[in-house]
């Protein structure tokens, strides 16, 4: 695309190529398309895979394996030049400080306590069942 200002025409300057300046609008939604990369535990436990997994000898490389024709992504450590141990390692780190001494990851411990129902949604759902059996007054575990 060519972009030519009447300054630059009575300057005699080339025309310039390339895109467009980005106006605000166009600034905020490339912003709005990059994400912050999100935590990858494996169930509760810390992935040496994950965006935030960290070495502190810096000899975690990440290689891609095949198999059964699919390439599969491997953490190796290239101190021992074996796969890496992950959590269990005593260089690894999480860059969020989420790695807790047992090796799970907080990420994930805090969202399975935020999928756990709460205390008045457990009452409600009791007495929820125990009006649909025409029960009153008595707990479901009495009867």
């Amino acid at each position: 695309m060519l972009d030519v200002s009447p300054q630059d025409q009575r300057q005699g300057r080339p025309p310039q190529r390339g895109p467009p300046p980005l106006g605000n609008s166009q600034q905020n939604s490339v912003a709005e398309q990059r994400q912050e990369p999100k935590p990858k535990p494996i169930g509760d436990r810390c992935n040496p895979l994950c965006p935030f997994f960290r070495c502190a000898q810096k000899a975690l490389r990440i290689t891609v394996e095949h198999y059964r024709g699919r390439p599969v992504k491997v953490a190796m450590c290239a101190m021992v030049g074996d796969r890496c141990v992950g959590p269990q390692c005593r260089f690894a780190y999480c860059e969020k400080r989420a790695m807790l001494p047992d090796g799970r990851c907080a990420f994930a411990v805090e969202a399975k306590s935020r999928a756990m129902k709460s205390f008045e949604e457990e009452l409600q759902e009791e007495v929820r069942l125990a009006s649909s059996l025409g029960i009153k007054g008595k707990r479901l575990e009495e009867i």
